[in-house]
Order: C-alpha cells, then sequence, then structure tokens
C-alpha cells in the first residue's frame, strides 16, 4: 500500500481538483483506492456527492479504528471509496498537539485500512501545521499543484526551506504546474525558473486552466469521468501515469 497526499500550504491551487481526478484515475486503473478528506471544507467529499460523517470526530479519527471503518463511503465509481471530512476535522491541530508523537498518528490511523487499499490519497488543508507535519511523515509522495505565478512560485520554496529546516524527505515532493495558461509570458517564465531551479521535483505532465475543471462543482464528478477526451482529463491521466511510477505503485505487488 502506498500513501499519496495532494498538499499545498496555498489554496486556490487546485489541489482538491487533482486529489479527486487522481483518485478516480487510479480506480479507473484497477487499483484499489480510499480517498480520505482532511480538508474541513470537505470539498472532495462534495464532489463524489458523499455528505460529512458525523460521527467521525477528531479523537475517533486517531483514536477509534472502527469508527474510521465505518464512516468510509462507497463513491459511484468502481475500485474507489471516500471517508469524508467533517468540521470536527478543524480541530486535528489542537487535538494532536496534546498527543503523544502527534507527528506519528496520521500514519498509524491510518494502518486500520491498509489491508484493504492498494492506495490511501489524502486530500489535505492548505496550512503548514501540526497536522501537515503528520501528512509529511506518513506520506510515500506528496504532490504538489503550483499555478506558475510569483506567489505560488515564493510558497513552493518556503515549502521546500521548511522541509530541510525540519530534516523532512525532500525526495518525497513531487510538484506539477496546474492551472497554466501557455499564453502568457509569466506562466512561461515561471515554470522554466522553477524546473531550472528544481529540476528532480517537477513532473513533466501539466494541467491546464479550463472551463472543464471549474465545472467539476456544478457536474459534482471528476473531469477524468464526465469530460474523459478532454485535455483536462488527458492532463490528469498523465498525472496518475507519472505519480504511479514516482510513488513506487508500479513496484509495488502487496498492500503491506
Amino acid at each position: 500500500m502506498k500513501i499519496i497526499a495532494c498538499y499545498s500550504n496555498k489554496g486556490g491551487v487546485g489541489k482538491t481538483a487533482t486529489a479527486v481526478n487522481l483518485a478516480h484515475a487510479l480506480a479507473a486503473s484497477g487499483r484499489r483506492v480510499l480517498l480520505c478528506d482532511l480538508d474541513p471544507q470537505g470539498a472532495s467529499s462534495f464532489y463524489f456527492r458523499v455528505k460529512p460523517s458525523r460521527k467521525l470526530s477528531e479523537a475517533r479519527f486517531f483514536d477509534g479504528d472502527e469508527k474510521m471503518v465505518e464512516s468510509i463511503r462507497a463513491s459511484d465509481y468502481e475500485n474507489l471509496d471516500i471517508l469524508p471530512a467533517n468540521m470536527a476535522f478543524r480541530n486535528f491541530d489542537v487535538f494532536l498537539s496534546q498527543m503523544k508523537q502527534p507527528r506519528s498518528r496520521l500514519k498509524k490511523a491510518l494502518a486500520a485500512v491498509r489491508a484493504d487499499y492498494e492506495v490511501i490519497l489524502l486530500d489535505c488543508p492548505p496550512s503548514l501545521s501540526t497536522l501537515s507535519e503528520a501528512v509529511f511523515r506518513a506520506a510515500d509522495a506528496i504532490l504538489v499543484p503550483v499555478i506558475p505565478t510569483t506567489l505560488s512560485q515564493r510558497t513552493f520554496e518556503q515549502l521546500l526551506a521548511f522541509f530541510a529546516e525540519n530534516d523532512l524527505p525532500t525526495d518525497r515532493l513531487h510538484a506539477m504546474f496546474s492551472m497554466v495558461q501557455t499564453t502568457k509570458r509569466l506562466h512561461a517564465d515561471t515554470m522554466a525558473e522553477l524546473q531550472g531551479a528544481c529540476p528532480d521535483r517537477f513532473l513533466t505532465a501539466r494541467i491546464p486552466f479550463a472551463t472543464d475543471v471549474e465545472r467539476m462543482g456544478i457536474d459534482r464528478a471528476p473531469v477524468t469521468a464526465t469530460l474523459p477526451n478532454s485535455a483536462a482529463a488527458r492532463a490528469y491521466r498523465a498525472v496518475c501515469a507519472e505519480v504511479v511510477v514516482r510513488a513506487g505503485l508500479d513496484r509495488d505487488t502487496g498492500t503491506a
């Protein structure tokens, strides 16, 4: 089993859209996938038409294996289940700060379902926090969407610095350009600069700025399902193919 986190310390970069489409693409490839929505806003759950689980509090998430398993819901897609978020998740950081070894608690909690899935995909809230550090230590790969603009570039550089300062494994960081507009000179220049500075960190696949992705909130479904031949869907499947290799899923032959 592999744990893949979709994370950004900046909001509005297409993180949840990436998580939703990546989860669907992985499931469509035949892998058993659990999408775990850690963001109290519950956007991933909303896209998959799954209601929040009122029973799953922060305490039950980290301490109650049975309650976590009971809260998992089937999606409308084969091989894909959802662990929905709820507003209680906003207290994750406070709760974790009161626990022993808080940065390892997430990985221990997810062990309750590791035998049932080949991939656990985490849709993470946009913050640098105790929960974020737990995600960084639990994940086999951390996928970071980056819009090719100055502020998004700055937050990605801050993330790299945070990993270096806290002795976190930078080789787990895999960035991808999101909401790319090829007609914009700024986007082209920023992508060239970042790829030059971090040649091994960025995926080749890029997600275009597309109305089809924006419509996901109306359709409440992955674009890879509703418009499989669109440019956006093809881009997400290309991201999926690269993530499979980078996360070692192409070599993973078991669920342990």
